[in-house]
């Protein structure tokens, strides 16, 4: 069966480490994973975070089996999360914890193939790498609409509404829920109920990627768009993630949230639902769900969590303002759209000669794409990164 194999192809992410690793220049700067770091480049573990885990050291009582959906605790206070705990949208819904934001997408994607294989998945151009590998690979075609121009830094939304004129009934338009990924571009409000009035036109599900709640404007200004769309169409999936707002990357935290009509098709479709995580991973890990409900469900370690996460977000924002501000006077062009653009990324129109330029002469990696990770930067490195991309550009 092995033998004769031929040689996979490299891997993007895990061959920009490789690359990254091998670069000897003590002022690389890796701009590539996706990974929030702090003022001094260190990726930590959030104050907040550890206090759950001393508390579950000291008090959880079993590591007995949950069911397929997972936890229980943690399911109810996504729930509320995302959709607001006294709305009528949490009552019809129901979530199922999955292994992270990644699995929340493969849940949905095996469930939407069960009940709809003719389904369609509309996805954004430009949007996360993966999404193009895991609708296929449950057996459902993709589409592609218009989203982003590199050179503005603008959504173009216009050709976004053009290309969803051709959604059907029961196809599937993904969105990201805010901080989109690799852009950093996001729609208005009045963007998104214009989007609810073409999904409920053409009978199509929203399923919304929600990994980066938080990283945006804050907590409620980040659910604001996909509560509106729960509130306008009687059926939405999220697939939401807490690798990023609390820093537990690879604990795998994540959550498929199924909005129905009403609360007893919530609680049908759920039902339906868990037999694919069944199937999938018979029950996803519980210590980085168990931190989450823990810090939600106690007043004192929420409160210290928004805290923090409120300082990454600044630190984020205020790295865009600077990163926008040197990029402007070094290269004579307008790159403001940086600082308006929210979340941990934004896409250069950058080509693959320039991104080249920058790993080898300037030992600055950025993706293939020119996604940057902004929040991979600090204050000491921005002048010196935005120097780097001006020289890249301009050769």
């Amino acid at each position: 069966m092995f033998s004769n194999l031929p040689e996979p192809p490299a891997d993007p992410i895990l061959g920009m480490a490789q690359l990254f690793a091998a670069d000897t220049s003590p002022e690389k700067v890796d701009l590539g994973i996706g990974v929030y770091h702090d003022a001094e480049g260190l990726a930590g573990v959030l104050s907040s975070v550890k206090a759950a885990e001393r508390w579950l050291l000291e008090n959880q009582q079993s590591k007995k089996y949950y069911s397929s959906s997972g936890n229980a605790e943690f399911n109810d206070r996504t729930r509320a999360m995302l959709l607001g705990p006294d709305s009528a949208e949490f009552q019809r819904a129901r979530t199922i914890q999955t292994p992270g934001g990644t699995g929340a997408l493969k849940l949905a994607a095996d469930y939407i193939w069960s009940l709809a294989p003719q389904a369609r998945v509309f996805i954004p151009t430009p949007t996360w790498a993966n999404h193009n590998a895991i609708f296929p690979r449950a057996g459902l075609e993709l589409v592609r609409y218009p989203y982003y121009d590199p050179t503005s830094g603008q959504v173009l939304f216009d050709r976004m509404v053009e290309a969803l004129g051709d959604l059907r009934a029961g196809d599937i338009l993904l969105l990201h829920g805010c901080c989109h990924n690799p852009t950093g571009a996001d729609l208005t409000l009045d963007q998104w109920r214009e989007v609810a009035a073409i999904a409920n036109r053409h009978g199509a599900l929203p399923l919304i990627d929600m990994a980066y709640m938080g990283f945006g404007e804050g907590l409620e200004e980040d659910a604001a768009a996909v509560r509106l769309l729960a509130s306008l169409v009687p059926e939405v999936m999220i697939a939401s993630s807490n690798s990023k707002n609390f820093a537990l990357y690879r604990e795998r935290v994540g959550a498929l949230t199924i909005i129905a009509a009403d609360e007893g098709q919530a609680i049908r479709a759920h039902a339906h639902a868990v037999p694919q995580a069944r199937s999938n991973w018979s029950m996803p890990p519980d210590h980085g769900a168990a931190v989450v409900a823990h810090i939600l469900s106690t007043p004192e370690l929420k409160t210290q969590w928004e805290g923090e996460l409120a300082e990454m977000r600044d630190r984020v924002t205020g790295i865009r303002r600077a990163l926008a501000e040197q990029l402007s006077s070094n290269s004579g062009r307008d790159f403001s759209f940086i600082a308006h653009q929210r979340g941990m990324f934004t896409q250069l129109d950058i080509g693959s000669d320039a991104v080249k330029v920058l790993r080898s002469r300037h030992h600055v990696h950025i993706t293939g794409s020119g996604r940057m990770n902004v929040a991979g930067l600090t204050g000491g490195n921005v002048p010196m990164v935005a120097r780097a991309i001006s020289q890249a550009l301009a050769a």
